[in-house]
């Protein structure tokens, strides 16, 4: 029998709504890490969550939202490496979704709007950028962090 230790990843989930060829995305505030910059509805996931709850509620939690399972289309893993930490983002892209996007956490978003998938905001997180770009691209796996050219 082996002594082998499995290492745990903490997992973080993203929901891209996808309006023909725009993306909705928010502008953090107030959180103290990246605030000004722009991001998809996300979070992390839950005790006892599966990663396609863990999706459908931080998308109703953050822009009011309702979504099924079979709204949800997984569409890249991205293994990041960020501020010492090493975690696990699992984006989903969803086209059809119940009620209209809106500010839910205003003492975390000051804004939200649809952005073109080849024009991001400048100011756009850059890991998630990169999930973005290789979403549109369709590579369902990317590294970010690694002291290497992003993958």
């Amino acid at each position: 029998m082996s002594n082998r230790v499995r290492y745990q990843l903490s997992a973080s989930v993203f929901v891209a709504l996808r309006n023909s060829d725009q993306v909705l995305m928010l502008r953090r505030k107030g959180t103290g890490w990246m605030d000004g910059s722009f991001s998809l509805p996300a979070g992390g996931l839950d005790a006892g969550e599966t990663i396609s709850q863990a999706a459908i509620r931080e998308a109703y939690e953050e822009i009011g939202i309702g979504l099924s399972p079979g709204d949800l289309v997984y569409a890249h893993t991205l293994h990041s490496l960020t501020e010492g930490q090493n975690w696990m983002g699992h984006f989903f892209i969803a086209t059809r979704w119940e009620g209209t996007p809106k500010l839910v956490e205003l003492d975390k978003h000051s804004d939200i709007g649809w952005w073109p998938m080849g024009s991001l905001p400048s100011r756009t997180i850059p890991y998630v950028r990169q999930a973005l770009l290789n979403i549109g691209k369709a590579i369902p796996y990317s590294e970010y962090g690694w002291g290497e050219a992003e993958r």
